[in-house]
């Protein structure tokens, strides 16, 4: 879609979304001149309605905000970038600039499934998820089950770390077991969703 940088006197606003944890960060404005050096760079640069220039977000502390992929919306007005923060976003500091914690490390579980996605069909040589899907559905599925078995084991046991390791485990390999069945996480959590919903 082409942005539509007429209706605003040259500006379109921006809406900046941690692409993990799904926080929105910070609302800027650019200029297609600002846009087309975001796209070119994969970092963020606004124009400064105050400073009337280009402006890098992080240029000063080195906090960028890196691209990870932009949406427009259905009035082609209005910019969504995904991005992965480099530190506080807020120049006072906070981690977005509506003063919220960028903390929701539930949704890690998504951007991990994600990768998780992207290794599928790449030669087993690159990675360890690539490793095991060369493998096949069996061996995945095993290794679920192997998993499970050491987290039960150590859940008698009175070592946390060791149990968060082996409940990590369990949760890596139950997601790439998911997407070798082409089964996504949310599908899962509808399920979860349903069962709560039938219970009220």
């Amino acid at each position: 879609m082409t942005i539509n940088f007429d209706k605003q006197n040259g500006l379109v606003p921006v809406v900046v979304q941690d692409s993990v944890t799904q926080k929105v960060l910070m609302l800027g404005y650019m200029n297609q001149e600002a846009y087309e050096k975001t796209v070119q760079e994969k970092i963020i640069t606004f124009f400064s309605r105050s400073k009337n220039r280009l402006w890098t977000k992080g240029e000063t502390s080195g906090h960028f905000l890196h691209v990870n992929e932009i949406k427009i919306d259905c009035d082609q007005d209005t910019i969504l970038i995904r991005a992965t923060p480099d530190g506080p976003t807020c120049h006072t500091g906070a981690d977005t600039c509506f003063n919220e914690e960028n903390k929701q490390k539930g949704l890690f579980l998504n951007h991990l499934q994600s990768i998780i996605r992207q290794r599928k069909g790449t030669s087993p040589e690159e990675s360890y998820t690539a490793k095991l899907f060369s493998r096949g559905i069996n061996k995945i599925a095993q290794k679920v089950g192997e998993e499970a078995v050491e987290i039960v084991i150590e859940a008698k046991d009175d070592n946390l770390d060791l149990f968060k390791n082996e409940a990590a485990d369990l949760l890596f390999h139950f997601l790439v077991l998911l997407e070798a069945k082409n089964v996504d996480l949310d599908e899962v959590v509808d399920v979860l969703q349903q069962r709560h919903a039938a219970k009220k």
